[in-house]
C-alpha cells in the first residue's frame, strides 16, 4: 500500500463520515419538522434509504434553509427552557422575610394559630 493509496483511503473515510453526518442531520430535521405529516416523513426516509445520495442532495437544496431555521428555533427553545428552569430553581429558595410574610398572611387569614406563626417565624429566622 503506497502513500497515495493511503491518502485515498483516508479521504474516502472522511467523505463517508461527512456523508453520515449529513444523513443524520437530515433525519433529525425530518422528525423535527412539524409542517411535514407522517406520510411525507416516511417518503423522505424511504427515498433516503433507497436513493441516498440523490435524496440527500435534493433535500439539502429544497429544504436547506428550513433546516437552519428549525435548528435555531430548537436551540432557542432549549435555551429558554433551561433559563426558565435555572430561574425557577434559583428563585425556589426564599428568604426569611418572605417566609415570615407568608406566615403572617396565613395568620391574618386564620389558617394558622399564633403559636404556629411563632414557630414558623423562629424557623425562618434560624435558617
Amino acid at each position: 500500500m503506497g502513500f497515495w493509496d493511503l491518502l485515498l483511503w483516508i479521504f474516502s473515510i472522511f467523505v463517508f463520515v461527512a456523508y453520515l453526518m449529513v444523513v443524520f442531520s437530515i433525519i433529525g430535521d425530518i422528525f423535527r419538522d412539524e409542517s411535514l405529516n407522517g406520510w411525507l416523513k416516511a417518503v423522505w426516509i424511504l427515498f433516503l434509504i433507497f436513493v441516498p445520495f440523490l435524496t440527500a442532495l435534493v433535500y439539502l437544496i429544497a429544504r436547506g434553509a428550513g433546516m437552519q431555521k428549525r435548528s435555531v428555533a430548537q436551540a432557542e427553545a432549549l435555551r429558554s427552557a433551561q433559563d426558565a428552569y435555572i430561574r425557577q430553581a434559583a428563585g425556589g429558595a426564599s428568604s426569611a422575610a418572605d417566609d415570615i410574610t407568608k406566615a403572617k398572611s396565613l395568620l391574618d387569614a386564620g389558617a394558622i394559630s399564633q403559636a404556629e406563626f411563632d414557630a414558623l417565624k423562629t424557623k425562618a429566622l434560624a435558617a
